[in-house]
């Protein structure tokens, strides 16, 4: 069976050996190569012929971020876990968006790693629990705030909107000119950031709005 060849990325040896440590027990991988050099990593995941890089995102010199940024355009099949002391969600956003397929935090990496890898060869993306309960919890609060944003008229009249009303009907309902309901209605889909009535209607029954 051909094994999965990693690369280590992370500025800390005891780190690294931590890693190997733990990917040594799976006979199905092969570590071919580490570094802590952030600089190094393009020429080494080139020179390994490596199908995954498990990438530290805070280095000296040059970020996890700009790294692999830098190493997907130069060796757009190779896939990027990344391992991160960190789980803000600005974090995640720009590592996944620089094209890293996984995002792990290191104090679930014992945990979560392989798992990680099982699912990247898979091209499925993940991220860890810890990471993604943050992710959860930072969305849940945009959201209500963007619910706070809303006036009270706007409030009412996305209810009746998601109860499947007409603008003439709730113009007839809160006493108010049809234009000036048109009107409500796009300001509450550019707050909300949302395009038709069907995410409105989603959005209401979630939020406990009916």
């Amino acid at each position: 069976m051909k094994k999965t060849r990693i690369l280590l990325v992370d500025d800390h040896q005891m780190f690294r050996n931590a890693l190997r440590s733990l990917l040594e027990k799976s006979v199905n991988l092969d570590i071919v190569g580490e570094t802590g050099d952030a600089f190094e990593v393009v020429k080494l995941a080139r020179s390994t012929s490596a199908h995954i890089v498990c990438m530290d995102i805070g280095m000296p010199g040059m970020n996890g971020i700009e790294t692999t940024r830098q190493l997907i355009a130069a060796c757009p099949l190779v896939k990027v876990i990344a391992l991160s002391t960190y789980s803000d969600q600005k974090y995640v956003q720009d590592m996944m968006y620089a094209g890293a397929f996984a995002y792990i935090t290191k104090v679930e990496a014992a945990d979560e790693l392989l798992r990680a890898i099982e699912l990247v060869q898979q091209n499925r993306k993940y991220l860890c629990p810890d990471v993604a309960n943050v992710t959860i919890g930072e969305m849940t609060q945009a959201h209500e705030v963007e619910s706070c944003q809303l006036s009270k008229r706007e409030r009412q009249v996305l209810c009746l909107v998601a109860e499947g009303q007409t603008s003439m009907i709730i113009a007839d309902h809160l006493n108010i000119a049809s234009s000036t309901v048109d009107v409500h209605r796009r300001n509450i889909l550019r707050k909300l950031k949302m395009h038709n009535v069907a995410e409105l209607t989603r959005y209401a029954i979630s939020n406990n709005l009916l």
